[in-house]
């Protein structure tokens, strides 16, 4: 139906989206714009409710005023937040030149602050032709009007950070989290659990994708669990709040939660996922971009332009170096900095990135140098995972020299190391010594290597100690997704086992995995829950898994308490000492002066960096902090005594032991167990930097 009710008139190409205005005595007006190169019209469709099968009123756009250049525009007075709307989008539909308008699909504003679900069906949206009924809704956001209470970004360093990669539903759906069963699984559950995050030391958590995306993107009627598959850019997903069909409650609840973050002094990092949409190939659905501009938004094959180059094995790939593009994901990041306040971003394939509009890897990509140089983001955390599903690999040589890259070289080679293999001492030595043969660049510190040996992508660190095959069955893709190889062992036995030897040796290899990561120079990152034996039971790809096998099991807590114990220990001893918070390369020889590191064997200055080497020692010392450690690892499968460097030492970690125990050590030798790692302080340089701290006092 035309609308007889709301004045409209012919609106401004900028700023993108909807956008309210107040003016007079509680009057208010929304801009609408939007990009449609090749559009013949355009229509503003207004709903009353999400679930509305027909708009309750249609704005048409005058192809000659509410048009400029590629951008189609109109003002509507009497509009407020909390509207409810859409766009119908004509044009030709010639999949086989790559134009997919549909001049009868209601299409989510790109730009859109929030959508509501309502009876939301994918399938629906596969088919040409009318889906109001079942299609989500954009909602105008006053953004405005929410109070931050001085809320201000923490801007701690990569060298002092600790990340944690959690998943906001996961973290609180059990029953088992104490969280009330309405704020389960929602960004309010989130805020409740920020003290325990406090209390085991995380600094930053990074959150798996909170952009709106498809629940119902992956494959036999399973659903996406992970979020890697975005609808938008701007919304949070309505599904974590509260109230998923009221904007206020999932915006301001994200807002709610970022601000207790933040309150805590725990920064927020978002996975971003820029390199593919929910819309996928030619046989997926038209949500939005395919419908606005498919020719603009995806990288189109040369040869078929009625299909999809896929570099991100999700049916599609996003044009990102496309102008229109660029300017979206840079608009859709300093919103999220500046009106919702996240703290950085980590990238997903972020190599589809640096792809030209052929699929080529470009020398200079304009998307990655606009956000490395954008001001607004100038104080932010960036993080690439530098590389994608078609083999492009980028780690160490990601453009730039802001980014911080994701380093895999250390979860493989780490995980080798301690499962025994041969030829895997010196690059063991490498990861711990920050990498340097992977991040080569004058520029890059060694703190932008984040290195992690779990993340979601994989198996747990519970599991990777547990299983030596993927367990992938209820995947219902006969065990053929996920990764093969894993670089796993299962300590003797495959998945659970009553035997007290196996676990205890599962939990000493747990214990070892922390101390690696939280000990070499780089900045880490953990794995929700493998702080106390989170376990997915040897599933390896639980992307489609919404339910126990990923959900954070709170009873571990009190059950694997001695893991936990551990974890809350060495991350506060890496976070006390000064040369594991440093963003520069340490010298490998002794110095008065400077940091540096000394590699040993069982004999001092005598490491073996043989075929079948299984063992290592170094110092790590900071003359002007005045520390001083010694770090024995034994990944053999027999006890090895270790000699110690003259002085005074005093053991502070033991993996085989039941506690972090401290406990000096004064003789020449020290015995460090099977499959064991032992950190020791030199006493007196600690006693001494203790009375410093007192007298600063």
């Amino acid at each position: 139906m035309n609308n007889p009710d709301y004045k409209h008139s012919v609106g401004e190409p900028h700023p993108l989206g909807a956008t309210l205005y107040k003016y007079g005595k509680n009057k208010c007006a929304v801009n609408f714009s939007l990009f449609s190169n090749e559009a013949q019209s355009v229509d503003l469709l207004l709903f009353d409710k999400p679930e509305d099968a027909l708009p309750s009123h249609v704005i048409p756009f005058d192809p000659k005023e509410n048009k400029t250049y590629y951008y189609w525009h109109i003002f509507v007075e009497g509009l407020s937040h909390g509207q409810l709307y859409a766009f119908r989008v004509n044009g030709v539909y010639q999949p086989e030149n790559g134009y997919r308008y549909d001049s009868e699909k209601a299409l989510i504003d790109p730009y859109a602050k929030a959508i509501v679900q309502g009876n939301f069906d994918r399938e629906e949206a596969k088919k040409l032709g009318n889906n109001i009924g079942t299609s989500m809704k954009s909602v105008i956001i006053d953004s405005a009007k929410y109070d931050w209470e001085g809320d201000k970004h923490p801007k701690i360093p990569y060298e002092s950070t600790i990340f944690y990669e959690m998943h906001v539903k996961g973290f609180t759906q059990d029953p088992s989290s104490g969280v009330a069963p309405h704020k389960r699984g929602t960004y309010t559950g989130v805020i409740e659990k920020i003290p325990y995050l406090k209390e085991l030391g995380i600094t930053a958590v990074e959150l798996m994708p909170v952009f709106q995306f498809d629940y119902q993107d992956a494959p036999l009627g399973r659903p996406n669990y992970w979020g890697y598959s975005p609808i938008n850019f701007f919304a949070p997903h309505n599904a974590y709040a509260s109230d998923p069909n009221n904007a206020d409650a999932i915006v301001d609840e994200f807002r709610d939660m970022i601000k207790a973050f933040h309150k805590a002094g725990i920064e927020v990092i978002l996975d971003v996922v820029f390199n593919h949409t929910a819309e996928g190939n030619e046989l997926g659905p038209i949500y939005n971009f395919k419908g606005f501009s498919n020719e603009s938004y995806y990288l189109l094959d040369p040869e078929d332009r009625g299909k999809y180059l896929n570099y991100t094995g999700c049916g599609n790939s996003v044009n990102a170096n496309h102008s229109i593009v660029r300017r979206m994901i840079i608009d859709s990041l300093i919103y999220w900095v500046k009106e919702m306040h996240v703290d950085g971003f980590r990238f997903d394939l972020a190599s589809v990135l640096s792809r030209d509009e052929d699929g080529n890897p470009m020398k200079n990509p304009p998307i990655l140098w606009e956000i490395e140089s954008e001001p607004a983001l100038a104080g932010t955390k960036i993080i690439a995972e530098a590389w994608d599903a078609a083999g492009l690999y980028q780690v160490g040589t990601f453009i730039g020299d802001r980014w911080a890259e994701w380093n895999g070289k250390f979860r493989d080679d780490v995980r080798r190391f301690m499962r025994g293999d041969n030829q895997t001492v010196q690059a063991l030595a490498a990861r711990i010594f920050g990498s340097p043969d992977v991040f080569q660049k004058e520029k890059r510190n060694t703190d932008r290597s984040i290195h992690f040996v779990t993340c979601h992508d994989g198996f747990t660190l519970w599991d990777l100690v547990s299983y030596n095959e993927k367990h992938n069955l209820l995947n219902r893709e006969n065990n053929q997704d996920g990764m093969d190889e894993n670089f796993s062992w299962n300590c003797g036995t495959e998945g659970e086992t009553d035997d007290k030897e196996i676990n205890q040796l599962r939990i000493r290899q747990v214990k070892n995995f922390m101390v690696l990561t939280l000990f070499a120079q780089g900045t880490p990152l953990l794995l929700m829950g493998d702080e106390f034996g989170r376990t997915q039971k040897g599933n390896n790809n639980a992307y489609s898994q919404d339910n126990e096998i990923s959900w954070m099991d709170w009873t571990l807590e009190k059950k694997n308490s001695e893991l936990l114990k551990f974890t809350r220990c060495v991350i506060q001893l890496s976070q006390k000492l000064k040369i594991m918070q440093i963003d520069y390369w340490l010298l490998d020889q002794k110095s008065d002066h400077k940091p540096y590191i000394l590699w040993h064997g069982t004999q001092l200055n005598q490491a073996d960096w043989g075929e079948h080497s299984h063992c290592l020692a170094f110092e790590l010392c900071h003359p002007q902090q005045k520390e001083h450690l010694y770090i024995a690892i034994n990944a053999y499968w027999e006890d090895m005594k270790f000699e110690l460097p003259e002085g005074t030492w005093k053991m502070v970690v033991d993996t085989a032991g039941k506690d972090a125990i401290q406990k000096k050590a004064n003789a020449p030798h020290v015995m460090v167990k099977n499959r064991s790692i032992k950190i020791f302080i030199n006493h007196a340089a600690d006693k001494k930097k203790s009375k410093q701290s007192i007298r600063k006092k």
